[in-house]
């Protein structure tokens, strides 16, 4: 029994060794953990359980039979962030460049499958160089293997990517599949083909930072949601993102009471939409002064920046935030603007959070790149979100309300449950200039007679009340009494049951 004992202890050591000492204190020297270590820092001390610590490959071509590393590359299993159960896995780039072979990938689906047996997350801790060559089709057998399951976990469980080190060519679908995508800022990077590549074909000269880097991705692609200075902080910041979000599309996020009152007053907001109708506010600022503890968790902040997106909690419930950007474009909705969001309100209506959003905008952006990009489709992706979404809606417009864009940010019309306004929201097809120079276009040569009118229009449609007449506004409040408003329509909504018609699943407009 001793020596079994012993041989199982020499077996352990040599998995967690992965690809040797000398690997190790590489990847040290690139200023990285190792997929052991990041466990370590994602997980509870103590709580990791590994599974398929001893599996080896199976491949015999080019010397491979000769050169097998207990765990193949990958460290799989689970534990808990905060006392609540997640799986994760962890690429270990010391081995064979985390290149993923068919042993590899069915350690990934294993844990990814009894995942969704038992209703827990998946987290992916990605580093790893792409297909193992020396496999040929039975690698990329292994990435369609775990693709599937992406899909089939979409929804059901929430799935969220680390992406520590290189994650290219087939590599990268895993993560675009999953919910949310972190990177790691100089050691990531995501692209489909390198920068070797990219010469041949297009003759472009570009580095793989310019091409894939964490920058990229968080400020110009949209693909990755935020990006970190190193592995700890990345690390920690995905412990933050975990506890707001549920186990499974079962459950409801974990609630976290905090101190701060939801009766709170702050009359600063009385004043924060400034007279002049044109100039800018941060609407950051009303939702850090609305939330519990100030404590708001952006995501995609270097992105589509005339939208804001992210977590925050009321009363310690967990609520999805979207909100326009007076700041930038004048919160306009543009195409990358219409998707962040779209993609967000279905995530928080796919896990059973509510959603709350703050309406300050003056339309859709106007422009040829807009329309031959596509601002329709995908600012109908926008819209449909907010339609098929049954998760408690609670509006609040703030300044503008114009157009089409009205309608897109969750209004009456799309099932939003409570649409509150504050007493200087204008709710109208356009702004009163543009109205005024339409309806009354005979009048264009005499300046005073169009101001006279624009300020009759003001008068009588440029406020919150035409559209309370008609029900579309449930209330009109005051901007300090927002927190206490939306607090007590969260507690109303609570028990909310609505369900679409059934069907296999809808078409959005991609």
């Amino acid at each position: 029994m001793q020596d079994i004992l012993e041989q199982l202890e020499q077996k352990r050591a040599a998995a967690r060794l992965g690809g040797g000492q000398k690997r190790i204190d590489a990847q040290h020297a690139k200023g990285k953990l190792t997929a052991r270590e990041r466990i370590e820092v994602l997980l509870d001390e103590g709580t990791f359980e590994e599974w398929d610590m001893f599996v080896e490959h199976r491949c015999t071509d080019f010397g491979m039979e000769a050169n097998k590393i207990p765990g193949d590359g990958v460290v799989t299993g689970y534990g808990m962030i905060n006392g609540r159960l997640v799986f994760v896995f962890s690429q270990d780039f010391t081995v064979y460049g985390g290149a993923l072979s068919e042993t590899h990938a069915e350690k990934i689906c294993k844990i990814m499958d009894q995942a969704m047996k038992v209703g827990a997350p998946v987290i992916g801790l990605n580093d790893s160089g792409g297909a193992r060559i020396q496999e040929g089709v039975a690698s990329l057998g292994g990435y369609a293997d775990v693709f599937q399951r992406n899909v089939m976990a979409s929804g059901v469980v929430p799935q969220i990517s680390m992406i520590m080190g290189p994650s290219a060519g087939g590599a990268v679908y895993s993560p675009a599949l999953t919910d949310f995508i972190f990177m790691v800022k100089d050691t990531s990077y995501m692209f489909v083909t390198g920068p070797e590549v990219v010469k041949t074909v297009t003759h472009e000269e570009v580095t793989a930072e310019e091409l894939g880097g964490a920058v990229t991705h968080t400020t110009k692609s949209g693909v990755a949601d935020m990006a970190f200075e190193n592995d700890v902080e990345a690390l920690l910041m995905l412990r933050r993102l975990y506890n707001y979000l549920p186990l499974n599309n079962k459950e409801k996020a974990p609630v976290r009471k905090s101190g701060d009152p939801t009766d709170r007053l702050d009359l600063s907001l009385d004043t924060l939409v400034p007279e002049n109708p044109n100039k800018a506010y941060d609407m950051k600022e009303l939702i850090v002064k609305t939330v519990d503890d100030g404590d708001f968790f952006e995501l995609q902040p270097d992105y589509a920046k005339n939208i804001l997106i992210g977590f925050a909690r009321m009363d310690g419930q967990t609520v999805g935030i979207v909100a326009n950007q007076p700041l930038v474009l004048a919160g306009c909705l543009d195409i990358k603007s219409s998707v962040k969001a779209a993609r967000f309100v279905r995530f928080c209506d796919a896990f059973n959070i509510p959603v709350i959003t703050f309406v300050d905008v003056p339309g859709f952006m106007p422009g040829t790149s807009q329309e031959f990009g596509g601002i329709i489709k995908h600012g109908a992706k926008l819209l449909y979100a907010y339609a098929e979404c049954t998760v408690p809606k609670i509006t609040v417009i703030t300044r503008k309300a114009y157009g089409g864009a009205y309608d897109v940010m969750a209004s009456k019309h799309l099932r939003g449950d409570v649409n509150f306004a504050w007493p200087n929201a204008e709710i109208a097809v356009m702004g009163a200039k543009g109205a005024v120079e339409i309806i009354f276009r005979e009048d264009k040569g005499d300046p005073e007679k169009l101001a006279a009118k624009e300020a009759e229009y003001k008068a009588r449609f440029a406020n919150p009340f035409v559209a309370g007449a008609r029900g579309f506004i449930d209330d009109v409040i005051q901007p300090h009494e927002t927190r206490k408003r939306i607090a007590r329509s969260l507690i109303m909504l609570k028990d909310k049951k609505i369900d679409n018609p059934w069907r296999k699943h809808g078409n959005i407009p991609l």
